[in-house]
């Protein structure tokens, strides 16, 4: 089991604070007036990876896909629950991010390298294969901010897709660029999945998540609604529902 997630709940806090200042504030506190809102972005989400998975996320906008990645990829601790992970996990949740803007297009992707963990000459050892597959030869000393954002996302996803990592996290990754990266991404897809790494991907295209997932988690308002390997089944379910022909 190279991922597994037992009864994973993440709650959000929020109050009123920021609209009444410190001295309300402090006011509110010491009369017991002081409201707390709680907003639970995942609950009770359960499942489990094997080595090679490669799991398609769906569900509408607000439906905890983001927020359930992000404690996956350990950026967030979960409320509630647990999570078991092994090996290295590289993810694109927000493209660009992680980037410097003044640094060139090389410094960046060395940056990013370091930052998954990887050594300086694993990156010598493979700069040139991930330039190529980001078609940014021609832009390499280029300042990264002078990249139009399907060229970042491109860097983006490359340098993620080629640093073998052994789970690999995608949010909304594939549909970058124009239709032939798209067509090479999923391609690179694929490849990785026969290679052995276990990915997750985030994707509102049902057609990519029926093509190339082998297990699919539906989630809807922090629910979990379905998890297992009848994919194309699940998908047929959650288009029903988008249709407006079932209902949760």
């Amino acid at each position: 089991m190279i991922l597994e997630l037992n009864d994973v709940s993440i709650r959000y806090m929020t109050g009123d604070f920021k609209d009444i200042g410190l001295k309300e504030y402090v006011l509110r506190k010491l009369k017991r007036n002081y409201q707390v809102n709680e907003f639970w972005a995942d609950k009770d989400i359960s499942f489990s990876l094997e080595k090679g998975d490669m799991l398609g996320i769906i569900g509408t906008n607000g439906a905890g896909k983001s927020t359930l990645l992000k404690v996956i990829s350990g950026i967030m601790e979960p409320t509630c629950g647990s999570v078991h992970r092994e090996g290295t996990i590289a993810a694109l949740l927000e493209l660009g991010s992680g980037f410097d803007g003044d640094l060139t297009v090389q410094e960046n992707t060395y940056l990013r390298g370091a930052m998954l963990g990887y050594t300086r000459k694993f990156m010598e050892d493979t700069y040139d294969q991930i330039i190529a597959f980001a078609e940014l030869k021609d832009f390499e000393d280029r300042p990264f901010k002078q990249l139009s954002s399907g060229m970042k996302s491109r860097l983006a996803f490359s340098i993620a897709s080629l640093v073998n990592p052994d789970i690999l996290i995608l949010d909304e990754v594939l549909s970058v660029g124009d239709g032939a990266f798209r067509k090479k991404s999923e391609d690179k897809m694929k490849e990785i999945i026969g290679s052995g790494t276990t990915t997750i991907l985030v994707s509102h295209s049902l057609a990519q998540v029926r093509e190339m997932c082998s297990k699919i988690l539906w989630l809807h308002k922090g629910r979990q609604v379905d998890f297992g390997d009848n994919v194309q089944d699940i998908c047929d379910r959650y288009q029903s529902f988008l249709d407006g022909t079932i209902k949760l």
